[in-house]
């Protein structure tokens, strides 16, 4: 496994989490992981957000946020290899440059920043929605594992990408796959009624559309214990549900609905927004590095 994880940190409660996610998932994967820390100065130009106190002023509280992440990310894997970095400017924009090299970029669903009120802060939305490489949004969840991921699956090019790294992710941890379909009721009139097929007749041919779609991630990943969920609900909906018995959710970017031009769909941002645990946003065209039979089916 070629690459790195990069995480992003700024010593808030989520951000540590983040931390412990991504020094994890680098020890499953023998990655190295980068702990990025971006020192924005015009955060403490908000009265309610002062400068923290340290004897050698912002530099210093920075450098200290960086170095509890990295002894907090040794004693949660022993071994791996930690690099660091603090670049200056906005924390978003930063992140961004590192999705072009890494393997994946965590972050914690909020941080010290913006209201906190928010489910899902301005810099995990927005890295989702522009990254080059898939990004976990992880929240403060209980430590508990169940043993499952599940993934978000509607027939789309980014859709696939998601089986791509769900499959990929649940060989990994020896984990099992649920794959989540949602199926809402078409709206019928008084006018259209007499032409609509029956509801039971559209269910049966998604139900097999999806079941035709998923052959070939089988056929591939015969160690995976896959099942296909196929349900009557919002994708949401569904998903939040089911995430409640998952160790991760995995969708992708933007899906069939929606306006095309949104770089990050509703259904991912509402997943990021009400899962019960992280949430992985995977771009168009994701492959995993340096694999061969994935590369030849891209």
């Amino acid at each position: 496994m070629s690459g790195y994880i990069a995480v992003g940190t700024d010593g808030s409660a989520p951000a540590t989490t983040a931390v412990k996610w991504a020094a994890e998932d680098a020890a499953r994967r023998g990655c190295p992981l980068t702990i990025v820390h971006v020192c924005e100065s015009w955060i403490y130009d908000v009265p309610s957000q002062p400068v923290p106190l340290s004897t050698e002023g912002m530099a210093g509280y920075c450098e200290g946020v960086v170095a509890a992440a990295v002894e907090y990310a040794r004693v949660q894997a022993p071994g791996i290899e930690i690099n660091t970095r603090m670049p200056a400017g906005k924390i978003t924009e930063n992140l961004l440059k590192e999705s072009d090299n890494a393997i994946q970029v965590v972050v914690g669903n909020r941080g010290h920043g913006g209201f906190t009120g928010l489910l899902a802060g301005s810099v995990s939305v927005g890295l989702a929605g522009h990254a080059a490489c898939p990004v976990v949004v992880v929240r403060e969840t209980p430590d508990v594992l169940h043993g499952k991921i599940v993934v978000g699956f509607d027939g789309s090019r980014q859709a696939q990408a998601a089986l791509d790294y769900a499959f990929e992710e649940a060989s990994r941890r020896n984990a099992t796959l649920e794959v989540v379909y949602a199926w809402q009721h078409p709206l019928v009139t008084s006018f259209t009624a007499g032409y609509a097929p029956p509801t039971d007749d559209l269910f049966i041919k998604s139900d097999e559309a999806v079941k035709e779609a998923l052959a070939p991630w089988l056929a591939r990943h015969p160690e995976v214990s896959a099942t296909k969920t196929t349900v009557s609900d919002h994708p949401v909906s569904a998903l939040t549900d089911a995430s409640e018995q998952a160790d991760l959710v995995v969708v992708g970017s933007r899906g069939l609905g929606g306006f095309r031009a949104a770089i990050l769909g509703s259904i991912s941002r509402g997943v990021i927004h009400h899962a019960h645990c992280p949430v992985v946003v995977v771009p168009s065209g994701y492959h995993e590095p340096e694999d061969p039979a994935i590369e030849q089916t891209a």
